[in-house]
């Protein structure tokens, strides 16, 4: 099935009906519980999940991989599915639960691993972020294209989410960051759509399951932005279950970003073996 106007309006109407129904109803009023790994997931999640899943099946009937799946599931589709729905029924879901109003639903449509589609909607600024590879991107029917000129890295406002296998460049930014000002917000698909409306300068985030990145990720690239993992050129040919993203508004900047962090990264090493 092609990707048509009318089957990116219609996916975008169903995240956004799902977000008005099950999300928001339940926004302040919901009671956190912890996953085996330790991350937070609420009723809210679930309800949002099974509601996605049953409107998006009604827009092509194909498998759903979604982040509270079991892992085995998840592979299994990853694994046996040419193209499937990832959705990520609320990315963001601690500043969710918290009652801290930045958090999103993230729905991709993917094909042998890359996106076709992506959609990330912030229901509390009503704001759609969507792309269809090949065609461009939006905010809520504006087109998204980030102008060919952007500031120095020392000028930056950079994102920055590391994690505790991070923790060596998380220390090297503490002392000597090259940027000028760092924001963490907590929700990896709005970070990578703020970049794409240019919010933000440059991205650095130290693993991205599927769902984080899978909508974002083409937001960014139809906005003409730039991105690369930690240790490869390639975003798209990285692993899958887990990339790091280094990502900035032009490709200068990102060139001058990413020779920083494995610039700096390779010198930590070599003085700290």
């Amino acid at each position: 099935m092609d990707i048509t106007v009318r089957f990116a309006a219609r996916a975008i109407d169903a995240v956004r009906r799902v977000a008005a129904e099950e999300v928001l109803p339940r926004y302040r009023s919901v009671v956190a519980l912890r996953k085996d790994d330790g991350s937070i997931v609420t009723e809210a999640d679930y309800a949002a999940q099974a509601a996605l899943a049953a409107r998006l099946a009604a827009l092509e009937d194909i498998p759903v991989l979604a982040e509270e799946m079991k892992p085995e599931a998840q592979r299994a589709v990853y694994e046996t599915a040419p193209r499937f729905w990832c959705v990520d029924p609320i990315d963001g879901t601690r500043n969710f639960s918290a009652g801290i109003p930045f958090f999103a639903v993230s729905v991709a449509l993917m094909e042998e691993g890359r996106s076709l589609l992506g959609i990330v909607y912030d229901p509390i600024a009503d704001e759609a972020y969507y792309a269809v590879r090949g065609a461009g991107a939006w905010l809520n029917h504006r087109p998204l294209e980030l102008p060919g000129a952007g500031p120095p890295l020392a000028a930056a406002v950079a994102e920055v989410s590391l994690r505790r296998e991070t923790a060596r460049l998380r220390g090297l930014l503490k002392r000597r960051p090259p940027y000028a000002k760092r924001l963490v917000s907590g929700s990896s698909a709005l970070s990578w759509c703020h970049l794409a409306a240019a919010r933000v300068d440059i991205l650095l985030h130290g693993g991205q399951k599927m769902w984080d990145y899978a909508a974002g990720a083409l937001v960014l690239e139809e906005a003409r932005g730039f991105f690369c993992t930690l240790g490869e050129d390639e975003f798209w040919s990285a692993p899958p279950w887990s990339r790091s993203v280094i990502a900035a508004r032009t490709a200068s900047l990102l060139e001058e970003w990413r020779t920083w962090i494995r610039r700096e990264l390779a010198s930590d090493a070599n003085e700290n073996p």
